[in-house]
């Protein structure tokens, strides 16, 4: 047990010397519930150090100062950025306020993992990318769930060719009655949208990275509001919440098609009526099939139809756990340049995919271009 302890007090020294003198020096802009996800991820990394947090609540750069520690608090992201001078942003923002503090950021000299959707439209995208590229700095999108086994499972899968040619991919994010009580999330003008860019996003992105992020060319779309701007006495995990307000879409199916003549459906519903919340997607090849939840994929064997399963995935750790390997890939990449597993270009590409099934749905279900 001695010489365990001595290894692991040696190994403990040596990541500390390390990390000596290359800390990333990391601001919060937008303090708000995902930002706490952030915090507690970067938290546990010691090569990184948060040097302050931007919010326009005073409640929130409370907790920032007394739960995290951290004691250079603004109102002003621009303030902040050019008094603190940080290596990297944390973008934590409501979706419509995504854009322009990661443009900021970026001018600045500034890292920035900026949470999902990437922005409002594909437009805002390809300039936060440009001017990445123009600054030289990393640019990141919160896309967890390709970090989760299942996702890396099926990549690999795909990768040595089980699948063939992916011709149809069916996503569902859906929730029996999951409305968000907080935050703006029924609040178009600032979100961009319900359902489908809050948590299909997540479905979509996951399955298009599994597809071997092929290019969308056309979609169409259809939405509907039809329970969350009405007052409800149905007992839920997150009741009372502000139908006032509420401006987004209940529930939205889209399909797109891309370039490689691949098809994708998606149904993505905060409320409905359903047996229970579905969150998974499945598709087929003209080798073989995937199943995400639970991770299987099928195929033909020896004359005989196989379903395989894996014997043994990591653990994902839960939520926290997907944030902390997502977010560990963003801090690699700036401080050791390693490869970005969602980069700008990643955002982009889902970012068309949404706006594509939203103006389909505008338009009344009519197919639209995707450029």
């Amino acid at each position: 047990m001695a010489e365990k302890s001595v290894s692991t007090d040696s190994l403990a020294m040596e990541t500390k010397q390390e990390y000596k003198g290359k800390k990333l020096r990391l601001a919060f802009i937008g303090c708000g519930g995902i930002s706490q996800t952030h915090q507690q991820a970067f938290k546990e990394m010691p090569d990184v150090e948060i040097v302050a947090g931007v919010d326009i609540l005073p409640e929130r750069l409370e907790v920032v100062k007394n739960k995290w520690g951290v004691s250079a608090v603004y109102s002003d992201w621009k303030k902040m950025l050019k008094e603190v001078k940080p290596d990297a942003v944390s973008v934590c923002t409501p979706n419509g306020v995504h854009f322009q503090p990661t443009i900021d950021a970026l001018n600045a000299g500034a890292h920035v993992v900026v949470e999902k959707p990437m922005a409002l439209d594909p437009a805002q995208c390809q300039k936060m990318i440009d001017t990445a590229k123009k600054a030289n700095k990393k640019l990141v999108v919160g896309f967890q769930y390709r970090y989760h086994p299942n996702s890396e499972y099926l990549v690999r899968a795909r990768e040595d060719g089980r699948f063939g040619n992916i011709m149809f991919v069916k996503c569902q994010a859906l929730r029996r009655r999951g409305i968000p009580n907080w935050g703006v999330f029924g609040q178009k003008e600032l979100q961009g949208g319900g359902p489908m860019i809050d948590i299909g996003v997540h479905v979509i992105e996951m399955a298009h990275y599994v597809m071997g992020s092929p290019n969308p060319v056309a979609a169409t779309g259809n939405t509907w509001t039809f329970l969350g701007n009405k007052p409800s006495n149905v007992t839920s995990q997150w009741p009372n919440w502000d139908y006032k307000t509420y401006t987004v879409e209940d529930l939205a199916v889209g399909q797109v098609r891309f370039e490689n003549g691949a098809i994708l459906q998606i149904e993505a519903m905060f409320a409905g009526h359903i047996e229970k919340d579905i969150w998974n997607f499945s598709m087929t090849g003209d080798k073989g099939g995937a199943n995400w939840d639970p991770p299987m994929t099928f195929t033909d064997r020896a004359g005989t139809m196989v379903n395989e399963t894996p014997a043994f995935l990591p653990s994902q750790n839960g939520f926290q756990g997907l944030f902390s390997k997502k977010l560990r890939n963003f801090v690699d990449g700036c401080l050791k340049n390693t490869p970005l597993t969602a980069p700008g270009e990643a955002g982009l590409a889902v970012q068309k995919i949404l706006d594509g099934v939203y103006r389909s749905a505008a338009a009344g279900g009519k197919e639209v271009l995707i450029k």
